[in-house]
């Protein structure tokens, strides 16, 4: 799946004075990805949030926010996060096992290609694992795992040093090597390959 390709909900206006405090009502159903079901509700809290509830006969949905026209270098993205259920068996280093809980896309662009880190909390993966590469000349994509299985119902944070996390995947660890303008940041819960429930929470998005 594509996902930063297909980020286009909208433009929100010029970049709000940093940190950044991105509101879960920003991010809007992107349609190019996602199935006719949109299964994603804003929640009151506190804290407000995002639930994502994937069904068995679903096709997948994505959710995004579209920060490219903000032109920012953001150092760092921080959000909260919490598994309700787990898909059935899903591992996302597994073929045919590619279900998460919760997804969190990361993407930025330099000329035609895009480049995406997809942050997962999975269900049996193991923690900290990279797979999933994806190279060609308009995409560069890996899946890391963050967070696997229990405990559920319980937040946890997330805080990224975005140039760090972009160097190391996709310029070999190269500290002074350039790191693009951010272009968008996504949500998925999914369990159409193990065709199993899949629901999770999201929460308190900054970048600075």
């Amino acid at each position: 799946m594509l996902f930063a390709s297909a980020l286009a909900v909208g433009s929100l206006g010029a970049a709000p004075a940093p940190p950044w405090q991105l509101p879960v009502q920003g991010f809007r159903l992107v349609s190019r990805v996602s199935g006719p079901v949109n299964y994603y509700k804003v929640q009151p809290g506190p804290p407000a949030h995002i639930r994502s509830r994937y069904e068995p006969g679903f096709k997948t949905a994505v959710v995004g926010y579209d920060v490219k026209d903000w032109q920012t270098r953001a150092t760092r993205l921080r959000w909260r996060w919490r598994a309700l259920d787990l898909p059935r068996g899903g591992d996302e280093c597994a073929r045919g096992k590619g279900d998460s809980a919760a997804v969190v896309y990361v993407s930025w662009k330099r000329g035609l290609r895009y480049y995406t880190l997809k942050y997962v909390w999975s269900a049996v993966g193991q923690r900290g694992a990279v797979c999933d590469k994806k190279r060609n000349p308009f995409l560069a994509q890996d899946t890391v795992i963050v967070e696997t299985g229990a405990p559920l119902s319980e937040w946890r944070p997330v805080d990224l040093d975005l140039p760090a996390e972009f160097r190391k995947h996709f310029e070999g660890g190269d500290a002074s090597a350039e790191v693009p303008d951010l272009f968008g940041i996504g949500l998925m819960s999914d369990g159409d390959q193990t065709g199993s429930v899949s629901s999770a929470d999201f929460a308190d998005f900054t970048l600075q």
